[in-house]
């Protein structure tokens, strides 16, 4: 018997070509399915529901000095900080408070607050994020950026409550457990 040689190119057009036609074939049939299911997944979305957290008094927490909290539950260490100056997202009468996971999103070693600075690093591979930037990661081994703690200013009780997370929670698959 005669041995058949079949080389690398031949086969990868061969190949190639039927499952292009097979995918496209597939495409056709389960688009109007497909089409259906997105619409329903668009009408049932999952939405996390986040408890709704006091976090203090917006007059009594002290310019550019960490308070601690925990949020969405008492596993989750945070860090409310009033900047001074209005921020991007800051909440308050001067829209300077915001509010961070005090996770480092590369390990989930705790950050700590560096108030001459007015960063967050990290103490286990040295990460630094930036508080008056949305808790942009500015350098280290972390990969994105500190999860924001959400927050809502009541004026006519002077508070500040944690409303939700925008980001991931290091560790978690979701951040409501």
């Amino acid at each position: 018997m005669e041995e058949l040689k079949l080389s690398r190119r031949i086969f990868l057009k061969a190949s190639g070509g039927s499952a292009a036609a097979a995918v496209g074939a597939a495409g056709t049939l389960l688009a109007p399915g497909a089409a259906q299911a997105q619409a329903a997944g668009a009408a049932t979305g999952t939405t996390l529901n986040y408890p709704k957290t006091s976090v203090g008094k917006a007059g009594s927490m002290p310019v550019n000095q960490p308070v601690s909290f925990t949020y969405p539950d008492a596993n989750s260490p945070c860090v409310a900080l009033r900047m001074g100056a209005p921020v991007p997202g800051g909440v308050g009468p001067n829209g300077d408070i915001v509010a961070y996971s005090s996770l480092c999103t590369h390990m989930g070693c705790p950050v700590t607050y560096d108030g001459g600075t007015k960063t967050f690093k990290c103490g286990c591979h040295f990460s630094i994020f930036d508080p008056e930037n949305g808790g942009q990661m500015v350098c280290g081994q972390a990969t994105e950026d500190l999860p924001r703690v959400l927050l809502n200013y009541d004026a006519a009780t002077d508070t500040v409550t944690a409303v939700g997370v925008d980001g991931l929670i290091y560790g978690r698959q979701a951040n409501v457990l």
